[in-house]
């Protein structure tokens, strides 16, 4: 990969972490966002406020299972939750970038471990008829990284117990979009739970949904 390219990505990981505050899909800096360059990954630093943070921060980890674990080369030590970033690189080779983070209504069902069933057709958007809530193990350790690859089985999101949420992308912008995404259909899941519970759609429908999705060309990107 050129210089220039890694560049612009450094600076791309930095414009969505200030998008995710600036939106209220975070706050402070809890979140973190990684994506692949290469046989690497370029990842948010540890505790750097985004406003903050310059390009050359941005850490610099090995995706190569025989690398050293936690290897990382930059100023700054990559966030405490490389693990994940790093182990869902590793294990998807079709995803190209990783968004956490801690937005309002995920996060609220995040902590009563709740998965999000088919209330909308839009959950198709993460790969089937629900997000699933993984379970609960501390931040930053292996044992959260399997949970959460568990939980990521054949989807583009998930709740992590009592922490946040986690959404994947080809592209930085597709894993952006389905945070956002996530956080809205978590927030009409929420609403709805308040008036006696959403009337759910059955897996035809999500199945119809999908197979529309795909007439797009953007693997349910609208």
């Amino acid at each position: 990969m050129s210089g220039t390219g890694q560049a612009a990505d450094r600076q791309a990981i930095i414009d969505a972490c200030r998008d995710m505050n600036a939106s209220g899909l975070n706050q402070g800096t809890s979140g973190n966002v990684s994506v692949r360059h290469g046989a690497s990954m370029l990842i948010t630093p540890s505790a750097t406020p985004y406003d903050a943070m310059t390009p050359d921060m941005i850490a610099e980890m090995p995706l190569d299972a025989g690398a050293e674990d936690g290897a990382w080369t930059g100023p700054r030590k990559p966030s405490t939750e490389w693990r994940f970033h790093r182990d869902i690189l590793r294990a998807r080779p079709e995803i190209g970038a990783v968004v956490h983070a801690h937005p309002p209504y995920c996060t609220t069902l995040a902590v009563a471990r709740r998965p999000i069933p088919a209330c909308h057709y839009m959950i198709a958007a993460f790969g089937g008829n629900d997000v699933r809530c993984a379970g609960y193990a501390t931040y930053g350790t292996a044992a959260l990284s399997a949970l959460a690859l568990d939980a990521l089985t054949d989807r583009t999101a998930c709740l992590l117990a009592n922490h946040g949420m986690i959404a994947l992308g080809e592209t930085l912008d597709k894993a952006m979009w389905r945070a956002v995404e996530l956080e809205t259909i978590a927030r009409q899941y929420y609403q709805s739970l308040l008036i006696g519970g959403p009337v759910l759609l059955d897996d035809a429908a999500i199945a119809e949904t999908m197979a529309g999705f795909g007439s797009y060309g953007l693997a349910a990107k609208r």
